[in-house]
């Protein structure tokens, strides 16, 4: 992909403290595009225009898309990168893990792809790119909620996909399975572990000899809104190391 490659575009990234979140944002910035970065956290983001919010606010999510393409004069891009997980049984999961994973997994993406759409067909077309997850497609065991949630926008994208490509708008889906960011290691702490250690023992889980860094899965997400994936309309792109679902 040529450096110059999203020279001019405008992208709207949330999620964009976390890992994977910094790691596409620095991606799309070094290729020329302009960047609305939306997260929780307001503060330490890099991009051209912040928009902090919180996405479990239906209101923020359905303004996000206009405002973004107001800041940046243009939107081309859409990158529906924020996700919270949530482990153990069914048995374990309280409300608030259902609610909460619904709604920044499923029902932000879904708000904002739907304000996007018209604003990117209007202008001749666009892409979106949504994090899902292997777990979504494959879901392993005591990761009921997350699998859940992660399934529903899998399916969201492949059906939107199909319904927007003759705008011009190609939706497609990047599906990781782990990934070495914060909220991987804080998991680990919080469950008592070592994050390096457990970090390591999951290296020994993958034929590629080690999990994904944030930046594996941006150059994923590059590709998939580059002019490279130009034929590309609801695909599901599985990053995994060569690692199936345990």
């Amino acid at each position: 992909m040529s450096p110059d490659s999203f020279a001019e575009r405008k992208a709207l990234v949330t999620g964009a403290a976390g890992g994977i979140g910094r790691a596409i944002v620095d991606r799309l910035s070094q290729a020329g595009a302009s960047v609305a970065v939306a997260d929780r956290a307001g503060l330490d983001l890099n991009g051209d225009v912040v928009l902090p919010g919180d996405l479990t606010d239906t209101d923020y999510c359905d303004g996000l898309a206009a405002n973004a393409a107001e800041a940046l004069g243009g939107l081309d891009i859409v990158i529906n990168n924020a996700g919270i997980i949530r482990r153990g049984p069914v048995t374990e999961a309280s409300d608030q893990d259902y609610t909460l994973s619904m709604a920044v997994n499923v029902e932000a993406p879904f708000r904002i792809c739907r304000a996007a759409i018209p604003i990117m067909a209007k202008a001749g077309g666009g892409a979106i790119v949504n994090t899902a997850s292997c777990w979504g497609v494959h879901p392993g065991a005591n990761h009921p909620v997350y699998c859940m949630s992660k399934a529903a926008i899998a399916s969201l994208t492949q059906c939107m996909g199909r319904d927007h490509a003759h705008q011009g708008i190609r939706i497609n889906a990047v599906c990781p399975n782990e990934v070495d960011t914060p909220m991987l290691r804080t998991g680990f702490e919080i469950r008592g572990l070592d994050p390096q250690t457990a970090i390591d023992d999951l290296d020994a889980t993958v034929p590629l000899g080690r999990i994904a860094t944030p930046h594996d899965i941006a150059d994923v997400v590059m590709f998939l809104a580059s002019d490279s994936a130009r034929y590309m309309c609801g695909a599901l792109v599985e990053v995994n190391g060569g690692k199936p679902v345990g």
